[in-house]
């Protein structure tokens, strides 16, 4: 079966969106497809149970297929959807999300929140973009991986980056082609803040007197901050400007509030969803000005710092101690002398810990892809009216809601923000009341 061409109807979806179809009785995933849809694919991957295949072409297309704004969409990975409408891919990660929480956690919600959604193009703030200069091609490429994984794209622009960066596709890839160790950049880290942007590039060798000169000009030129990063994290530095923090910023605008970054920060890509989404988990916490508030896996205080303006106090909790700092450094900025911030990991049991020996009426937590497995039991002895939970990963947020459950609490409300358009990703936000 495999390395052959076949043609088949796709008959059903994938939770991630890619298309369904039979090829001598074994299923196979076939991405940017759409039920209903007589295709041509090519199996490239014959799996015991299952085979995979990429599009060729589509022979009767779906009266429900559009067509993706990007030129390099179907070839290059950074984007899987953009044959779907963003209310179809919504509703296709809500369906996921469902038969999620319950096959994984046995739990339904009582109510399912609106979609949060925005501009479904130019909203990525954050990416990591992978450079390779191809000897066949004598070529060098600026872009994400291909749809299979193994290549990176040939990509003259992305149509889901912030333009601003956008604008700079090509005089980027101009300027690294012309560095003597064009062969040794393997990426380049972009960060918007709404003051600007600051591009990190990781080298492999070190920079000559003139690359070095270069850049420079290319950072002035484009009025952003160019930093190198020649090993670990620890390693990266700033060219330009030479005076000045190495900070951008961005801003919550519903909640008058600036925060602070390093380009290397985690900071969320879509600021258009992040406002909503911070408003949403005021709004689902039901806030008193006698609260106190916990908020796990803090960051940089994106979360806490809009809690502090409702409640009595918030206390935030982050496993990197420079995050722990920047919550600081942020709620100084801002004015708020009610925070007060914690370095721990959250994947070890921490109910020995100060913070947690203290009394909280409402908890919010934002984990990693991992979920937070670990705090459950923190949260059950700690007894809050009212969680809420941020998820990126649907999987471990369904788990989780049913360890919450078994201690408790109800999943009272959850819905689907719509973070990543265009993508597989899906992030959730999730209400659990105690009963």
């Amino acid at each position: 079966m495999a390395d052959k061409e076949y043609e088949i109807i796709i008959d059903a979806l994938s939770h991630d969106g890619q298309g369904l179809g039979t090829i001598e009785g074994k299923r196979c995933f076939v991405p940017q497809t759409l039920p209903q849809e007589r295709v041509r694919v090519h199996v490239y991957a014959n799996k015991r149970r299952y085979a995979m295949a990429n599009l060729k072409e589509v022979l009767d297309p779906s009266p429900d297929r559009i067509k993706g704004k990007c030129q390099h969409f179907g070839v290059c990975g950074g984007c899987q959807l953009q044959h779907m409408t963003q209310m179809q891919q919504i509703e296709l990660k809500q369906s996921a999300l469902a038969q999620q929480l319950e096959h994984f956690g046995q739990v339904q919600p009582q109510q399912w929140l609106a979609p949060l959604k925005t501009e479904p193009y130019g909203y990525r703030r954050k990416a990591r973009i992978g450079v390779r200069y191809v000897n066949k091609k004598e070529k060098l490429l600026l872009g994400f991986r291909e749809q299979n994984g193994r290549y990176l794209a040939d990509c003259d622009t992305c149509e889901v980056i912030h333009p601003d960066v956008a604008k700079l596709w090509l005089p980027l890839r101009a300027l690294f082609a012309s560095l003597s160790i064009f062969k040794e950049i393997p990426q380049v880290e972009v960060a918007v803040g709404d003051d600007g942007i600051a591009f990190v590039l990781r080298h492999l060798a070190a920079f000559s007197d003139e690359d070095i000169a270069l850049c420079i000009d290319f950072a002035k030129t484009y009025n952003i901050q160019l930093y190198l990063q020649p090993k670990g994290p620890k390693t990266v530095h700033r060219i330009w400007p030479v005076e000045g923090p190495e900070r951008l910023q961005y801003s919550l605008q519903e909640q008058g509030l600036t925060l602070q970054f390093h380009p290397n920060d985690f900071t969320q890509v879509n600021a258009g969803i992040n406002q909503q989404m911070v408003s949403q988990a005021i709004e689902l916490l039901e806030l008193k000005r006698e609260d106190t508030v916990l908020d796990l896996f803090c960051g940089l205080g994106n979360f806490t710092l809009p809690l502090a303006q409702k409640t009595k106090a918030v206390v935030g909790v982050e496993g990197d101690e420079e995050m722990v700092q920047r919550v600081l450094e942020n709620a100084k900025l801002n004015k708020l002398d009610n925070v007060t911030a914690y370095c721990a990991n959250l994947a070890e049991d921490c109910s020995a810990q100060p913070w947690a020996q203290q009394p909280y009426d409402k908890i919010l937590i934002d984990p990693p892809r991992s979920g937070a497995e670990a705090v459950v039991p923190l949260l059950a002895k700690l007894n809050p009216a009212r969680i809420v939970y941020v998820s990126c990963n649907p999987a471990t947020l369904a788990r989780d809601a049913g360890l919450l459950a078994q201690q408790g609490y109800q999943l009272q409300k959850i819905g689907i923000m719509d973070m990543f358009t265009h993508t597989q990703h899906t992030e959730a936000m999730a209400l659990f009341v105690k009963e």
